[in-house]
């Protein structure tokens, strides 16, 4: 048996007390963010018994992806036999070979062409191992006639990759990216004995070199004319085509001094012991000069494959083994 009970009538809400039920509403769905803050401000007064109908809620904000990584869109190449290869690798690798930048002049024991028209030397040597371990062949780009010409090969893509005694300069990573350094060297001074002598008219050597104010010969557009006037700002630099330009300037007295790594300085007094009584030289041991592979900055991957391959190369050089390849 269903018992009945009487229901009072309802009573029809007031506009005021819709409208608080409607700001109730919003302030809790701004609350569970699914209404921006915005929509919390208040109406102005009196407006609330106007109103008959909620606001039409904001259009949600963007939002931000992560950033996605090359490989996640696709960037990695797969080459005919299946492997999965960077960009960069995969140029070299489809194309058969490694482009290498190397100046045109012979520097033995780094590299030279014989007259049978064989590349030989230590740097030869680094880069045929580095094509090797790309499984593609060597090929040489001579085109620069200075180092800083090697670099601009690099940043114009005529070439992967530069090994040419290039030093690793400020100026030079401002255009392309250079490898850990493969080979490190002291900067060095050879000084024509006489006009030394009358620079530092008696004073100690460190003292003279430290403040040095004599003319310093160096290579032209070389990474020793940038560390010159950075070491001896208060010396008269003056710039010649070749080495052995300089050196005859410091023979015969045109400079005071000539400038360059310890291994060409060195090199000079192994092949003719008797220049050390007009000439002296001084190794500056708290310069140095590192020499690196350079890579282009579009080329990441290539640059990584360079480092990790310096990192495991077990004939690592020094400047003992370089001069000893000059007997070779």
């Amino acid at each position: 048996m269903t018992s009945t009970f009487p229901c009072a009538p309802r009573r029809r809400p007031s506009a005021a007390a819709a409208a608080l039920r409607r700001l109730a509403l919003t302030f809790t769905l701004a609350l569970a963010g699914l209404l921006p803050s915005a929509a919390l401000t208040a109406a102005p007064a009196g407006a609330a018994a106007a109103t008959t109908s909620a606001p039409a809620p904001a259009a949600p904000a963007p939002v931000a992806h992560a950033p996605v990584s090359p490989n996640a869109l696709g960037s990695v190449v797969r080459l005919p036999d299946g492997r999965l290869l960077a960009p960069d690798i995969a140029r070299i690798v489809t194309r058969g070979e490694l482009g290498v930048a190397m100046l045109n002049v012979d520097t033995p024991p780094f590299f030279s062409f014989d007259d049978q028209g064989r590349w030989s030397g230590l740097e030869v040597n680094l880069a045929q191992s580095i094509a090797d371990e790309l499984g593609v062949k060597l090929r040489v780009n001579r085109d620069a006639a200075t180092f800083n010409a090697v670099v601009d090969l690099i940043a114009r893509g005529e070439a992967d990759i530069a090994i040419s005694k290039l030093s690793r300069t400020l100026g030079r990573t401002q255009t392309i990216a250079f490898s850990a350094p493969y080979l490190t060297l002291n900067h060095a001074l050879i000084l024509n004995r006489v006009k030394f002598a009358q620079l530092a008219r008696g004073r100690p050597l460190p003292e003279v070199v430290r403040s040095f104010d004599g003319s310093i010969g160096v290579i032209a557009k070389s990474s020793f004319a940038y560390y010159a006037r950075r070491n001896f700002p208060k010396a008269k630099i003056e710039e010649f085509p070749t080495w052995n330009d300089v050196l005859a300037a410091v023979f015969d007295g045109s400079v005071t001094a000539a400038y360059r790594d310890e291994f060409e300085v060195k090199r000079v007094l192994k092949a003719d012991p008797t220049v050390a009584l007009a000439l002296r030289t001084v190794m500056l041991k708290d310069l140095e000069d590192t020499l690196g592979v350079g890579v282009s900055v579009a080329d990441p991957n290539l640059l990584a494959f360079v480092n990790e391959f310096l990192a495991q190369r077990t004939e690592k050089l020094d400047i003992t083994r370089v001069l000893q390849a000059l007997d070779k």
